[in-house]
């Protein structure tokens, strides 16, 4: 059966962000000739009160044929942003209307908020103690307000296995896409980004989107650093080398990388080789050796190594799982 998501859909929605997960899991199909496999997950839109209109933060509203009952039926709960939640916002509590429809998750149901959704995830306690973000323009306030958070206002989502949070609007894409990554493989969310036409991976944090008071001159960019490194994972990459591609300091190239990418030069690296060895374990018959050396981690024990941090699982585990995934017809 395909995976059940329940997208909960609260008056002074954006629009924008209530279609994201139709358009990430509702488009994700199991690898087949022709992509032509069956859909890997089912996208239901409901509301916490009987079917009808739902209001929008524009000049429509969206009619939602279902009830609060089709939580109750979820695998997978998601929780687009709105700007009328009132108390959940102001208080940090629930209102009877929402607190009865959350009631009827059912226990271990994954839960996923987009953007100031967030607030209603911590506001009926499944923040309690855990790591979670939001919005950067609101995550002072979202501190204050469930200071039983912890909060990181720099990155694009997190992912603390049942309970996960998105930063900002786009920023559910990519918390979309790392599911169905983390779900089915690489290869899935990746096809689902170029039908999305976006980067099936994005760079960096939300602080390379703050407003600065004083920017830094624009032709200043890591751009050609960050390509040339790219095309060469598989070998040893300085920072000083780096940084020779812009003719900048390391100083200075460290300093602006991360305001550009969100991310120091060495957590980048870091970053695309994993992706680089995640690649080639789900297409590949290459030793773990060969995985290693050609994403750029040197031995199957580096690897091994910041794999499991990264993901949780060995190479071994993961290159079984996915791509008997993928082999699937």
């Amino acid at each position: 059966m395909p995976h059940r998501v329940a997208v909960l859909a609260l008056d002074g929605l954006l629009p924008f962000e209530l279609g994201i997960p139709h358009r990430i899991f509702g488009r994700s199909l199991e690898p087949a000739p022709g992509n032509k496999g069956a859909k890997l997950y089912e996208v239901v839109t409901c509301s916490v009160r009987p079917p009808g209109p739902v209001r929008t933060d524009s000049d429509y509203a969206i009619l939602v044929e279902h009830g609060p009952e089709e939580l109750a039926t979820a695998d997978t709960v998601v929780i687009p942003a709105s700007y009328e939640l009132g108390p959940v916002f102001e208080e940090g509590r629930l209102t009877e209307e929402l607190a009865a429809a959350l009631a009827l998750i059912r226990p271990g149901t994954r839960m996923v908020s987009i953007c100031t959704g967030s607030y209603v995830l911590a506001a009926a306690g499944y923040l309690d103690g855990r790591p979670a973000t939001t919005h950067w323009s609101s995550a002072d306030h979202f501190q204050r307000l469930f200071p039983q958070v912890r909060v990181d206002p720099d990155v694009l989502f997190i992912d603390d296995g049942d309970v996960l949070t998105s930063a900002g609007v786009a920023a559910g894409i990519d918390l979309c896409l790392h599911l169905v990554r983390r779900d089915h493989g690489a290869a899935v969310a990746n096809e689902i980004a170029r039908r999305t036409v976006v980067p099936p991976y994005r760079d960096g944090g939300q602080a390379q989107y703050i407003h600065r008071p004083v920017p830094e001159p624009q032709f200043a960019t890591t751009t050609a650093a960050r390509a040339w490194a790219l095309g060469r994972l598989d070998r040893p990459i300085q920072l000083r080398d780096m940084a020779r591609q812009e003719s900048m300091s390391v100083r200075t190239f460290t300093r602006r990388f991360r305001e550009e990418v969100g991310a120091s030069p060495g957590q980048w690296l870091t970053q695309q080789r994993v992706e680089r060895a995640r690649h080639l374990l789900e297409t590949s018959d290459l030793s773990i050796d060969q995985v290693a050396r050609d994403a750029g981690f040197g031995t199957a024990t580096s690897l091994r190594q910041h794999l499991q941090a990264a993901l949780g699982v060995p190479p071994t585990v993961y290159r079984r799982t996915f791509r008997a995934s993928a082999d699937t017809p």
